[in-house]
Order: C-alpha cells, then structure tokens, then sequence
C-alpha cells in the first residue's frame, strides 16, 4: 500500500539531515572542547569567547559606531545639537555635559571621560558601568557608595560584559546588582522565584532604569515603592522630600530622570502581551547550524526578521512607518514641552527678580519641577517614545500644561 512508502521516505530524509547537520554540530563541539571552565567570578568578556564564539562575535558588532535619527553610538554633544538643553539643566553637570549614549561596551569610556565628574562624585557612578562593580562591592561593602569615584578608578578596566547578566559556570540569567532585588522586594516580588522570560527583562532593568543615590547612604536606589509611573515616582521624590539640583535660574528644586526604558515598557502593549526586552534586542538568529540570540544590542529595526517578524505579518515597510510616524509625533510633542518649559523658567526668573510673592513663585516652581519630570522621563528614555506611546504622549502632554501654568503662575495670570 502507498502509505508504507513513508517511513523510508522519512528515513531518507533523516539521514539526509544527519549528514548535513552533524559536521557542524560536531564542529561548535569541538570548537569549546578541551578548554578549562569559566571561573566563578570571570569578568573578562574575552575569556567567554573561546566557550561561546559565536554569541562573542554578536556581541563584538556592538563597537560599530551609527548615528540614527533618534539615537545610534556616535558620541555627539547633546548641548551642541539642542542648546535650549543649556537652559533646562542650568546649574546641575548636564548642563555642561550631555553626549549621546554610545552602548554598553563603550560606557566605562564615557563615565570616566565625562565632565561631570567631580572630586565629589561616589563610585555609585560605576554601578551599571562596569562588570567589576560586584567584586567592589564584595570588597568595600557598603562603603562602596561612599568610596570617591576617582579613589576607585585606578581598579575598574572591564566595561558591561558578560557576567553582568551570566552566571559563568551555567551561563544562566541572573541579577549581578543589588538595586533592582531590593525595589522588586519592596513591591512583594522575589526574584529569584522570576521565570526565564521575566529574566530575559530583569537583566536590562538592572540599569536601564530610573535611580537616585540615597540621602545619608548614597546607596544606589530604584524608587518603584508606589509604582512604575512617571506620577507614582514623583510621588515617592516628593514624599522623600527629595531634590536633584537647585535650578539656577528658576530656584526650583529639579529631578533629573535618568533612563527609565524599564519603567516606561511597563504597562505597553508589548509588556501586556509577555514580550521581554531580549525578544525585540536580543532576538534568536540563525549562525550556520546553530540559533543564538544575538548580543548586538541595537535597534529591532535593524534585525526586523527577527525581532518583528517572530510577532507581526505585516510588511517591513509598513512596521517602519509605524514605528518612524510614533517617533516623529514624540519629538514634535517633545520640542514643545522644551519651548513652554523655557518659557516658564524665563517667567519664574523675572518674577523672582522683580520681587513677587513668595508664594506665588513657589507655586510655580512646584509646577515647573512637575512639568519638567514629566518631559524628561520622555526625552531621557531611549526609545523616542516607542516603548509606549500612550504614556509618552501623556507625560508630554502634562508637560505642555504643567509649563504653561507654572508661566501663567509667574505672570501672576
């Protein structure tokens, strides 16, 4: 009968695939035979590549250097493109220092070459800069949050590599930095209990996150007590009573947000539907005969087979205007709230100095440190607003209004 053709058939085409799999499996077998175990506590990214040659080689393509319309590794002055920037951070180091981020294997070169470093500046600073930071803080203990930046500069030289998010020996996922375990608990969630796709998201919120240093402590602090809204965090600052900077020209008592990609993904449409932060930026790829998730840690649009395609039919073209027309309405609603925030800060100052109540400028400065945080979780969040359109559109549009009272405020209108 017909059908009994089909086990030999299956059988031919089994040991077809035995043929031409093998040899190259047999080959990445042999490639990390024989070579001695990763120690416990390996730092170094190059010792990892002689185990995991091709992970290594994703990784290396993150030293490519790419200017994008809304981001990329280039390290351009910030001040220099937009020098109302000057404005909005006046008195505080971004307001003397702001480049574009240049990616993972480049930030223990920028922290250590940024003017904003001071002598007063903590070794809290090497936090999420180097995959050295977990033996300092094994060796100092709590005084590390204390140690001056520059008393500790001499011992760091690893950027963020492989053992920030790997266990050496079972390369499992794991949490290297102390802040996010201790915010999670505060919120009743133990991280160790965390799935393998909540790990895949929990290894970038160890620093792709909003942090303060802890009055007293210096202790690098997660504020997600009340929540992961821009409005839940400013109600944790302002119940802390807590500052970043005095403004210099308004005398308001700022926040500076800091990168809260995390925070921000909370809440998305893609955080709803259980996608992770390694699907999109860190999607499985095929190299020869094996599937890796890549560890080029760049745009999805640029990997959009891999990073859309797994999710969405649609056509790469259309995803890209999708995703361009998001952006696009998020830089116009940025540069707004830049423009109504310089216009309150203007207004404050001139009523300050010609003498106004103290009240009434108070009032103000109240809403400019508001509306400020507001525009700032957008514009220091490193997606233009795509991680979730909705509450950037929101924070942007709270901005807006936030500044035009805090001017109307000073005007005395």
């Amino acid at each position: 009968m017909p059908h009994r053709r089909y086990p030999r058939l299956l059988l031919a085409v089994g040991l077809l695939l035995l043929v031409l799999i093998v040899p190259g499996c047999a080959k990445e077998t042999k490639e990390v035979a024989n070579i001695p175990p990763l120690a416990e506590d390996e730092i170094d990214s190059e010792a990892f590549s002689k185990h995991y040659p091709r992970h290594y080689d994703s990784f290396k393509r993150n030293f490519e250097q790419e200017k994008t319309e809304y981001g990329g590794s280039v390290p351009y002055s910030k001040l220099e493109a937009d020098p109302s920037l000057k404005k909005l951070f006046a008195g505080m180091p971004f307001s003397i220092d702001h480049n574009e981020d240049r990616g993972h294997v480049y930030a223990l070169q920028g922290v250590t070459t940024t003017k904003r470093i001071t002598p007063k500046t903590p070794a809290t600073c090497f936090t999420c800069k180097s995959s050295q930071v977990p033996r300092l803080m094994k060796k100092y203990g709590d005084d590390y949050y204390k140690k001056p930046f520059n008393e500790v500069k001499a011992e760091v030289k690893h950027s963020i590599g492989c053992s920030d998010c790997h266990d050496p020996k079972t390369m499992e996922l794991r949490i290297t930095r102390p802040a996010l375990t201790e915010a999670m608990a505060r919120r009743g969630v133990d991280i160790t209990n965390a799935t393998r796709q909540d790990m895949r998201s929990y290894v970038c919120a160890q620093c792709h996150v909003e942090y303060y240093f802890e009055p007293g402590t210096g202790r690098l602090t997660f504020p997600w007590d009340k929540g992961f809204t821009p409005e839940a965090v400013y109600e944790y600052y302002k119940e802390k009573k807590f500052k970043d900077w005095e403004h210099a020209n308004s005398k308001t008592p700022a926040l500076k947000t800091q990168h809260p990609e995390f925070e921000l993904f909370q809440g998305s449409t893609h955080q709803l539907a259980k996608v992770s932060c390694a699907d999109c930026h860190m999607p499985y790829v095929k190299e020869g005969t094996a599937k890796i998730s890549s560890h080029w840690w760049t745009s999805p649009l640029k990997t959009m087979n891999e990073s859309c395609g797994s999710c969405h039919r649609n056509d790469q073209e259309y995803l890209k205007a999708r995703v361009k027309d998001t952006q696009d309405k998020t830089r116009d609603l940025m540069n707004r709230a830049q423009q109504a925030l310089v216009d309150a800060i203007d207004a404050i100052e001139a009523a300050g100095k010609a003498g106004a109540d103290a009240k009434i400028l108070d009032e103000a400065r109240e809403l400019h440190r508001q509306s400020q945080w507001h525009w700032d979780w957008v514009a220091a969040e490193n997606s233009m607003g795509f991680h979730n359109p909705q509450q950037s559109m929101s924070s942007l549009g709270k901005a807006i209004d936030l500044a035009h009272q805090a001017r109307a405020k000073a005007l005395g209108k």
